[in-house]
């Protein structure tokens, strides 16, 4: 879905019932709004309750400062109009208060964007404004002033974040990606200090580069490939619903036949994927015009080397990535659901999925299903898109429950002659020392 070409009330409605239903603001907290290209700012109303927003409640401020709508615009608005006047080059702001970032503003600190590969490059230079009376002129100013520098993410002392960018899609990614680093990073710091990535590992990210793939022509999509391409689509949706993807980030794919196989594309926001989005990776070559996510070689890889595999998805679930960002192990010896699905889980080192795909590609065996690399991803391989998705999901509730285990004592792991038992009951091979 091409957000952009949407009316900006549908796009404020769209983003705001998106940042309520996953609980990144409350009833009344946070605010929207869009510049149109007339100079018109778009904005979110005041006093109306989230969860029951619609688009006929979207106010629509003129350049003369006439409001046209049937509420008042939210109370925030004179710092969104002095941004847009300081920033002409900004078309959207996403203003909200996610718990995770609501704590870092209340201790006065920034999120660490270095725990994993992506996120600094997304999230940019990150600013915080001095604290002021919500809705002043001096709040205005605060924070238009750090804007004024260039940087167009802004923490707000005692307060919550403010994000500006071209479209409410990029704003919005931006503001979801800096809460996921927040969430990440409280988290690993309950267990221990997150471990960040150094010059030298995103030296090796920048010069690795995007790996080149030549094209073919696209023909017409078989029957039972448009059927795949729907069921792919239920399952992406539904990773992004339990917040094990987000925003453009999450890879799922599935095999075709031989080494081929559909692919997730890069940058397109995977709550709102559509079928026709997934690229069919064929004879090592993609659809012409498409772009696959970056890892589309690891995958096939996999595939060539595994014909037991059949879905592989990477994704960065929190509670897991926790054990992925500091030194801890992650062990699925805790319910035998666990270790029936997940198996070893081998800790991989950083640029495991960057270096040498074919040797990383090996690890995958029957009882090696799964595999964390370090500040970067896991690594899911199924028998099928419900199987990776059941082990996607079974590590993320796997990590959790360890996590607030260890807040109770100490964890007791099923015993290596009950493991033989699960091993001979469920015929499974052996899982390799952890």
């Amino acid at each position: 879905m091409k957000t952009a070409t949407l009316h900006p009330a549908d796009q404020l409605l769209m983003f705001m019932e998106r940042i309520y239903r996953y609980g990144m603001t409350t009833t009344s907290g946070g605010n929207l709004s869009i510049r149109d290209v007339n100079g018109d700012i778009w904005i979110t109303p005041a006093g109306i309750d989230k969860g029951e927003l619609t688009r006929a409640d979207m106010v629509c401020v003129k350049p003369d400062g006439t409001v046209v709508g049937n509420h008042r615009p939210s109370s925030e608005y004179p710092f969104h109009a002095l941004i847009y006047k300081t920033r002409p080059d900004l078309r959207a702001i996403v203003h909200a208060h996610p718990p995770a970032l609501v704590s870092f503003s209340i201790v006065r600190k920034i999120p660490d964007t270095r725990l994993l590969p992506n996120e600094r490059k997304l999230c940019g230079e990150i600013g915080i404004a001095e604290y002021a009376l919500p809705g002043s002129e001096q709040l205005g100013q605060n924070i238009a002033d750090v804007f004024a520098r260039g940087i167009n993410t802004v923490m707000l002392e005692n307060h919550g974040v403010v994000v500006g960018a071209g479209d409410l899609f990029e704003a919005f990614q931006v503001f979801e990606t800096l809460d996921y680093c927040a969430r990440l990073e409280i988290e690993a710091s309950r267990y221990g200090k997150p471990i960040v990535l150094t010059d030298e590992d995103y030296e090796v990210v920048r010069s690795k580069g995007e790996v080149p793939i030549e094209e073919y022509d696209p023909a017409d999509i078989p029957t039972d490939e448009r059927g795949l391409r729907r069921d792919m689509i239920k399952f992406i949706r539904r990773a992004y619903d339990q917040r094990l993807f987000y925003s453009t980030q999450g890879t799922f794919s599935h095999r075709l036949d031989g080494t081929n196989f559909l692919i997730t594309p890069n940058g397109v926001d995977r709550k709102l994927m559509e079928a026709e989005d997934l690229i069919a990776i064929r004879d090592g070559r993609k659809a012409r015009g498409t772009v696959p996510s970056k890892s589309w070689l690891l995958h096939q890889e996999i595939y060539k080397q595994h014909p037991h595999v059949q879905s592989i998805i990477i994704a960065h679930p929190p509670n897991i990535m926790t054990f992925a960002v500091t030194d801890m192990q992650f062990d699925s010896r805790t319910i035998p659901e666990s270790y029936i699905l997940l198996r070893g889980t081998p800790k991989l080192p950083f640029n495991a999925v960057y270096n040498k795909p074919a040797e990383t590609a090996e690890i995958f065996k029957p009882h090696t299903p799964i595999a964390l690399v370090e500040n970067n991803c896991l690594i899911v391989t199924g028998q099928s898109l419900l199987n990776a998705f059941d082990r996607l999901e079974v590590a993320e509730y796997s990590a959790k429950s360890i996590l607030m285990a260890r807040a109770l004592g100490d964890i007791v792991h099923i015993d290596v002659e009950r493991i033989r038992d699960l091993e001979r009951a469920f015929k499974l091979e052996p899982a390799p020392e952890q």
